[in-house]
């Protein structure tokens, strides 16, 4: 037999099984069964109906039935190798990941978009998400930290897409960025003299500029005795202090109830005693919230949000807390953001996919304006 056609003879068991393992603990659940681990299940189905191949073969069918049952189909493979940095499925035929800031086409396939729905569902399952025609996006994350965003038709016009983030489970400290050359040593002194004083930090840069590292990084320069609590939409961060609570916010139901959005959060912790507040990223309304706290005495917070540049950033947040809807004049608003924010640390993914911290900039008022007071440009 081919290596083409041992492969789609192997695919054909793979399926036939999957969907005898599937009846069978229907079967088993209807009359009141409990159907026992799936690995055990899996091992016991493909030693029945599979007796005549070789235990290599079993072995192997055994994993493959595994994968496709509770795991991410073919991107398993992708995600076993530490070196993917994100993994995209544009439709069942096209998967590209990103290795060392590059990203490259892939020979990873799906049988079909019908089996990218099904890792889809697997991935949203364990949140209590779920995509659909009325609400075709979501965000979620996997067992390891992995940031996750499906988009499924009719929005993903050439079948569903999956963009999966990798986080290790350990986040590199100052002293790993400070070793790969993403933060330079006089910039971690001046980050680290601020965070250790207590003034707040935005972390500011594009996608996937390394926004969420640096400030995972950052984290490491809080007290241990301090109470921190993180808020965020997809749960990221791996702080080290011991006296850590993490809260992440939930989209509405399919009836169209129960969101929590990240400013229900951050008013929700301000209640809860917080020494710090570190918020995974302003993107709406909350920044409002965000600036009220730090103007009524919770300092040192840390958090990041999209922009091209630290003077940008300080914009862009002003017109985030415009959106909040309260009317307040702009001029209250600009003021806010000069009393609340004290650094911007800006980084950016350089042309090789490098990615490092290219400026430090402290905030200032300037000519009724906000702006900012360079400390440190690579």
């Amino acid at each position: 037999m081919g290596m083409d056609a041992a492969q789609r003879h192997m695919e054909d068991l793979v399926s036939q099984l999957r969907d005898r393992l599937a009846s069978e603990r229907r079967s088993a659940a209807a009359a009141g069964r409990l159907g026992g681990p799936v690995d055990e299940a899996i091992a016991a189905l493909v030693e029945r109906e599979a007796a005549v191949l070789p235990v290599g073969c079993r072995d192997e069918l055994a994993r493959l039935v595994l994968r496709e049952t509770v795991g991410l189909g073919p991107l398993e493979e992708l995600l076993a190798d530490p070196a993917v940095e994100e993994v995209m499925v544009n439709g069942h035929r096209s998967v590209f990941v990103e290795r060392a800031g590059r990203i490259e086409p892939t020979e990873v396939e799906f049988a079909s978009d019908g089996e990218v729905r099904e890792a889809i569902e697997r991935i949203l399952a364990p949140t209590g998400r779920r995509v659909d025609e009325l609400s075709p996006m979501a965000d979620a994350r996997l067992a390891d930290g992995s940031r996750v965003n499906v988009v499924v038709p009719p929005l993903a016009v050439d079948g569903p897409a999956i963009s999966i983030r990798r986080f290790g489970v350990e986040r590199p400290g100052p002293a790993e960025l400070i070793a790969s050359g993403s933060l330079a040593p006089i910039a971690a002194e001046i980050l680290e003299e601020a965070v250790m004083g207590r003034r707040t930090v935005l972390v500011t840069g594009g996608t996937g500029s390394g926004k969420t590292t640096l400030l995972n990084a950052l984290s490491a320069w809080i007290e241990p005795a301090e109470r921190v609590i993180t808020i965020e939409d997809a749960a990221e961060l791996r702080l080290r202090q011991p006296h850590v609570v993490r809260l992440e916010s939930r989209p509405a139901s399919v009836e169209g109830r129960g969101a929590v959005t990240i400013r229900d959060l951050l008013r929700n912790a301000l209640r809860m005693r917080p020494d710090r507040i570190v918020i995974g990223e302003v993107r709406g309304p909350e920044a409002l919230d965000l600036l009220t706290a730090l103007n009524t005495g919770h300092e040192g917070a840390l958090s990041t949000l999209h922009a091209n540049s630290p003077v940008d950033a300080l914009r862009r947040l002003e017109t985030l807390a415009l959106m909040a809807g309260v009317g307040l004049p702009h001029e209250a608003v600009r003021e806010q953001v000069t009393r609340g924010i004290d650094v911007v640390a800006h980084v950016r993914r350089e042309p090789d996919g490098r990615r490092r911290i290219s400026e430090v900039s402290e905030v200032v008022r300037a000519a009724g304006a906000v702006g900012v007071r360079e400390l440190w440009r690579a």
